[in-house]
């Protein structure tokens, strides 16, 4: 079973290509002052896991980066997931 999902978004990193908004408008937008990416939602609900593992992936600039919860705490080292588009 995943956990919750904790995601960061890195602006400037960020290319505007709206591929995450487009996936998943509910917890990604774009800036109308320059087009990059804005988290709405940093920790969504399980129902969305699925939707933004694949906005992440899809990220053409890798700016989207998902850390896996457990419980009320961050695991981090080899417990953490993290997924990064690749560029």
């Amino acid at each position: 079973m995943d956990g919750e999902l904790e995601i960061e978004v890195d602006r400037d990193r960020c290319v505007g290509g709206g591929m995450c908004a487009l996936f998943v408008p509910a917890v990604f937008d774009q800036s109308d002052d320059d087009g990059k990416v804005l988290l709405r939602i940093p920790v969504p609900g399980a129902g969305l896991t699925g939707s933004v593992r694949g906005a992440a992936t899809r990220c053409p600039s890798g700016a989207i980066t998902l850390h896996e919860r457990r419980g009320d705490t961050m695991k981090h080292g080899e417990d953490t997931m993290s997924t990064r588009g690749t560029p």
